[in-house]
């Protein structure tokens, strides 16, 4: 089956970016099924690639390959899967960590596909029409590729499967369940994690090389974890030397965990504060009785889901950030976040400057930071490119 592109579209596919809107669609030649593979010509029926088709989505074409020679078929999945994963064995291998990201997606030319490996576990979405299609073939693939794995569970409970016209799925594809909680391992530290029923996956892996970083500032210091969830950037405080460390969730079973973690590594209970609390009121309550603190992150959740968020997500950030910035002590250090795909590092750093304007403080850039290794960017696909961070020091 062909799909025939309109006039002046074709340029998208020669760049190699691997999405085809409805829009850039003249017509079909036959008519292709859910995730069904197509070919893709230009309106001068020149070939451009081969794509699966997503008949619900405003992406309609997700692009498998620009090389005419490649039949899309488990062979040509498990060549793509096998690249992946050997790009992250040495993650694994080097006892940085025991959970990664096996798969990113489009950035390792799987659209619609996350694989996260938690020790013996693998945690899968399907989150796209081609990978649907293919899932059962890419779950036998998986555990002949890693033949250690007790389990593969899914987790294809993200909004995006809506989109695609899929419902949310989550449970056990292949092996045993994972426990209700399982221990990771990230540098020093050990983290439970409930790949059931967390966040994502059940847990944040694309910040574990900014959670490393901010140990260096925390050093006798007063720490304020925003949005802490389970403790990620809490227990790397902590591991730092942080004097003290208040958490604040909105989630009473992931300030639990959190709880749990701070338990699991020895670190001592009165060093740590939970508090269940919206972090927006909890940080206007610390703005009105004039508390401080040394260190501060923003790890907020994604506050914009569609380009029609932007407006109110990019004050969401401002606001935050604004009474970040009053509640540091002079040469005291923001750690601060976005991971809302709608806006691009350049427009954060513009908020964060709108921020530092009206608090009346000097701030400074001292670092930029993304996401972990283990989550690439494809050039050809800057989209892959969520989280944007900065660390400032503010006077």
């Amino acid at each position: 089956m062909k799909i025939i592109l309109k006039p002046q579209h074709e340029h998208i596919v020669k760049r190699r970016h691997p999405w085809i809107f409805s829009g850039a669609i003249a017509r079909s030649e036959g008519e292709p099924g859910f995730g069904e593979t197509v070919d893709i010509l230009s309106a001068k029926n020149e070939w451009l690639a081969r794509g699966a088709w997503s008949p619900h989505s405003q992406i309609r074409l997700r692009v498998w390959s620009f090389n005419p020679d490649d039949a899309i078929n488990a062979g040509f999945l498990k060549a793509k899967l096998d690249r992946s994963i050997s790009c992250r064995r040495e993650i694994l291998a080097s006892g940085a960590a025991s959970a990664c990201r096996l798969v990113n997606a489009e950035a390792d030319g799987l659209p619609g596909l996350i694989v996260d490996r938690y020790n013996e576990f693998l945690v899968c979405q399907f989150l796209a029409a081609g990978v649907v299609y293919w899932q059962e073939s890419i779950i036998q693939l998986l555990h002949e590729l890693l033949p250690d794995i007790a389990g593969i569970y899914e987790r294809s409970d993200a909004e995006v499967r809506a989109r695609e016209g899929l419902e949310s799925k989550c449970g056990l594809l292949w092996g045993s369940a994972p426990p209700e909680t399982l221990e990771i391992q990230e540098g020093p530290l050990r983290f439970l994690v409930d790949v059931s029923n967390g966040h994502k996956t059940g847990f944040y892996l694309d910040q574990r090389e900014n959670r490393a970083a901010l140990a260096e500032f925390c050093k006798g210091k007063q720490v304020l974890n925003c949005f802490s969830y389970t403790g990620g950037f809490g227990l790397w405080a902590l591991y730092g030397g942080a004097a003290q460390v208040t958490n604040i969730d909105s989630s009473a079973p992931a300030l639990e965990l959190l709880r749990r973690n701070v338990q699991l590594n020895g670190f001592a209970a009165e060093r740590t504060t939970l508090r269940e609390a919206d972090v927006f009121t909890y940080l206007r309550t610390c703005r009105d009785s004039r508390q401080e603190f040394d260190v501060i992150i923003l790890d907020p959740p994604k506050f914009a889901q569609s380009e029609r968020q932007m407006d109110k997500a990019a004050r969401a950030y401002k606001d935050i950030n604004l009474l970040a910035l009053k509640l540091l002590r002079p040469g005291g250090i923001l750690f601060t976040f976005s991971c809302s795909g709608h806006i691009g590092r350049d427009l954060f750093q513009k908020i964060i400057a709108g921020a530092t304007l009206d608090s009346g403080r000097d701030v400074h850039i001292i670092r930029q930071l993304g996401q972990a290794g283990d989550h690439p960017i494809a050039l050809n696909f800057p989209e892959g490119e969520y989280l944007k961070g900065l660390v400032c020091r503010v006077w």
